[in-house]
């Protein structure tokens, strides 16, 4: 497909994982693709070190991209961190840090691009939300109220916009094979059983693939789907709205 032909993206949190998935699909796709991360990334399109808690570094970054892009047409906000535990088991600190990056983050990344998101032609945001915003997981209060908030971002972000002809949606991800996932594992006491934990939450019995959270950004922020803004769009294996009997029974 050649639907992103012309089409400059900025993807954040782009040197791994979903984020580099999403910078590749859009490159094969005819994007000119540009990536902000905390390193840069080693792959064929722009790249450039940005951290998102800090608003100076992003709005550099920002700037640096656009002029080498030659303007801006799409903005995938994907960086993000994860973050386990109930309320007890994160202290004050670790609430700001991850919100910083999880939520503040995006809106730094926002603010810099609006201006030059304004002059596109087709302009599109999209975020990287989860299932954690929509549903009551286990030992991921930090994490699920920062995407809980991504999510409402997204839903103000799309009404204050679209009258200046930009779009605003999200993905909700399940759990995705991703390196923040494996880091998890590792950890586990006994990995294996921990990912087939994993596993069998999601109705089809197998974790997300970070291209298939790719293969979504890519719709959303396609010129193909202008009349989509407002929308999170589940990627999670049925967890969200699927209600499964156990095996062997109908």
């Amino acid at each position: 497909m050649t639907d992103f032909e012309g089409i400059r993206a900025l993807v954040t949190g782009g040197a791994s994982g979903i984020g580099r998935a999403t910078a590749e699909l859009l490159a094969e796709r005819g994007a000119r693709v540009a990536v902000l991360d905390l390193a840069k990334a080693d792959a064929p399109f722009l790249a450039y070190e940005a951290d998102v808690t800090d608003d100076a570094s992003v709005r550099q970054a920002v700037t640096d991209a656009v002029a080498d892009l030659g303007g801006l047409d799409v903005l995938v906000n994907n960086a993000g961190i994860g973050a386990q535990g109930t309320v007890e088991d994160n202290d004050d600190a670790e609430w700001h840090r991850v919100l910083d990056v999880n939520v503040v983050g995006m809106v730094r990344t926002a603010r810099a691009c609006l201006p030059h998101l304004r002059e596109s032609s087709h302009a599109a945001i999209v975020n990287t939300c989860s299932i954690a915003a929509t549903a009551g997981l286990p030992q991921r209060a930090l994490y699920s109220a920062t995407k809980g908030a991504v999510y409402s971002l997204t839903l103000a972000m799309a009404a204050d916009h679209v009258r200046e002809g930009i779009r605003v949606n999200c993905v909700n991800p399940g759990t995705a094979d991703t390196p923040w996932i494996g880091r998890l594992l590792d950890a586990a006491d006994d990995p294996a059983t921990e990912r087939a934990a994993l596993q069998a939450r999601q109705p089809t019995g197998r974790l997300v693939t970070a291209a298939e959270v790719a293969g979504a950004i890519a719709y959303l922020a396609s010129p193909l789907s202008g009349a989509t803004t407002g929308t999170a769009l589940a990627v999670d294996g049925g967890m969200q709205g699927l209600r499964l009997r156990p095996a062997g029974r109908r």
